[in-house]
């Protein structure tokens, strides 16, 4: 992927659907990604957050991509979020993606942690891509503070920008801090900006953002579709997402799902995490059937 080429558009950060022992329904994951590359998404982002992609050892990555490619899923329809706080570990996994060919690689900054400067974390960044070599293409670096407490500053992205061109070609942020994401689109506007809350995502595309990793696009990826690709705003996604983040936003999603499929196995996740009580997924459900007539948008 290039920017100033190629167009990222609408990607599902996708969930991960488990069995009741915890282990991934990897049919069911392959449907899904399916699902979503027929319904809007030009790619499925596997093991980012929404994907509880943390909790997923890298041993069983492979599986996944292999479950991926069983249901017809090539590599060139996925993004791989690389979560890792050990260099070696981030390596392996990188690897991973460019054995099975993966559009982009989504790297997370070293999340456990806290408190680093813009020198560690540029330091740490370096290793990775220099140690992955031929491996490191199409990377689109990770800011989402509210999970990692590691925010990328837009010095930061510029020093890598500079040190790895052609290698860093993209910024997902999902800081929901607009005034960050203004400024990000203004600094670096060659690269591709990839607005994760929905909310901003009609707005930041005007301004030259290159689309989204959206965990909505489990849902109603043809309604987030014009947004991601047109910066044609729709106050319903506004709305869900007002909804959704009134409950933890990874069971919330795959409430949505759940709801959407008619299949309650959907509602699973690994701990530490919790279904949502029967009640907040009453609420949410009917939030969404308010919003859309139909569930499938």
């Amino acid at each position: 992927m290039t920017a100033s080429t190629d167009r990222f558009g609408l990607s599902a950060a996708m969930t991960t659907p488990f069995r009741s022992d915890g282990a991934v329904d990897l049919a069911k994951l392959g449907d899904h990604a399916r699902w979503c590359l027929e319904n809007g998404c030009s790619s499925v982002t596997v093991f980012g957050t929404t994907g509880e992609g943390a909790s997923i050892a890298t041993s069983a990555r492979g599986r996944i991509l292999e479950a991926l490619a069983a249901a017809g899923v090539e590599g060139r329809d996925v993004v791989f979020c690389m979560a890792a706080s050990a260099v070696e570990e981030a390596l392996d996994q990188g690897r991973l993606a460019h054995d099975f060919g993966c559009r982009s690689l989504l790297l997370t900054p070293p999340f456990y942690f806290k408190g680093v400067s813009d020198e560690g974390l540029f330091s740490w960044f370096s290793q990775v891509l220099e140690a992955l070599g031929p491996a490191a293409r199409g990377v689109i670096l990770y800011n989402i503070p509210s999970v990692t407490q590691v925010g990328l500053s837009i010095e930061l992205i510029g020093r890598l920008k500079q040190a790895f061109p052609g290698i860093v070609t993209g910024v997902k942020d999902s800081s929901g801090d607009w005034d960050y994401t203004q400024r990000l689109l203004a600094a670096h506007g060659d690269l591709a900006i990839l607005i994760g809350d929905e909310r901003y995502l009609a707005e930041g595309v005007r301004r030259g953002g290159q689309g989204a990793i959206s965990g909505l696009a489990n849902v109603c990826p043809g309604t987030l579709l014009p947004l991601a690709r047109d910066g044609n705003g729709d106050e319903r996604i506004n709305r869900l997402v007002d909804d959704v983040l009134r409950h933890p936003v990874i069971p919330a999603v795959k409430t949505l799902v759940a709801h959407r499929t008619g299949d309650a196995s959907w509602l699973t996740v690994r701990a530490p995490l919790a279904t949502l009580p029967k009640a907040g997924q009453d609420r949410l459900c009917s939030a969404f059937d308010g919003l859309f007539a139909a569930k499938t948008h």
